[in-house]
């Protein structure tokens, strides 16, 4: 009897621990939703165009040719690059930079400070960007958090308008389960937010493909265009810009990208 009533009672702690440790993976998974990602990743976020190289390939490393226009070269950056060394940079002819700040409405970027930081005492004209996630939040909110955790804008002529990365969903459906109209709203309340707060527009970076496919309206009046394409030519812009302001033209061995016009045309979109 005594042995019944121990096996018993240890079945009962078995059940209880199951049922903690359960509990306890349940939470591990929860955590890990809100997070995002593995711990790698959610220490870096997601680099600009990390989605669309992955939905639409390509990436010559080769600079493109450029002798029809002026245009000035520039680079963007992440927790996925850490310390960068501008000065080399700057070397090799980088005039601009654009430094991830934001995520969402959670996550800001642990290397943005020394980046942004970094990039303005080498003598580029920096700006911030965010990486939107449409589906965790409004657009009004992931702009005042972007704005309040370094993407604000100053007319120092050395401060770029704070930029708006809306590309593929990296956890779930391309158009992050929105119909067109939905997420021209979403980028919408994101833009005007922005706006009210510093006076500029966001420039919004984006991909012909993602953007026609999920997007129903121009923004082509108000926002300033920076266009993904890796390959040695430009191609089709999305549908409501006549032109482009920034290209990103390649990711090897890192982000590189053309602003379409002179350096002085650079300073006064800085200048706004």
């Amino acid at each position: 009897m005594h042995r019944s009533r121990g096996r018993g009672r240890a079945r009962a702690l078995t059940v209880a621990l199951s049922a903690l440790f359960g509990t306890v993976m349940l939470l591990g998974t929860s955590a890990q939703a809100v997070n995002d990602s593995s711990p790698a990743q959610q220490r870096a976020g997601h680099d600009m165009g990390s989605q669309i190289r992955e939905h639409e390939g390509g990436d010559p490393s080769a600079d493109p040719a450029t002798a029809r226009n002026p245009s000035v070269k520039g680079m963007d950056v992440s927790g996925h690059q850490n310390w960068v060394n501008w000065r080399h940079w700057w070397n090799k002819g980088m005039r601009f930079a654009y430094v991830k700040a934001t995520e969402g409405t959670g996550y800001t970027s642990p290397d943005f400070n020394h980046q942004y930081t970094g990039s303005y005492k080498v003598g580029m004209i920096r700006g911030a960007y965010h990486f939107a996630l449409p589906d965790r939040s409004g657009g009004a909110a992931q702009a005042r958090y972007f704005v309040a955790n370094g993407g604000g804008w100053s007319a120092d002529g050395k401060t770029l308008p704070g930029a708006l990365d809306i590309e593929y969903n990296p956890y779930g459906p391309t158009c992050y389960g929105k119909s067109k109209a939905a997420m021209t709203d979403w980028i919408r309340d994101f833009s005007d937010t922005y706006r009210k707060l510093t006076g500029r527009y966001p420039t919004i970076y984006t991909s012909t493909s993602w953007w026609n496919k999920c997007v129903a309206s121009d923004f082509g009046d108000t926002n300033p265009l920076w266009v993904a394409r890796y390959n040695d030519y430009i191609g089709p812009l999305p549908h409501g810009w006549g032109f482009h302001t920034f290209w990103q033209y390649t990711s090897s061995p890192l982000d590189k990208n053309l602003f379409n016009g002179s350096y002085d045309q650079l300073e006064r979109l800085a200048r706004g």
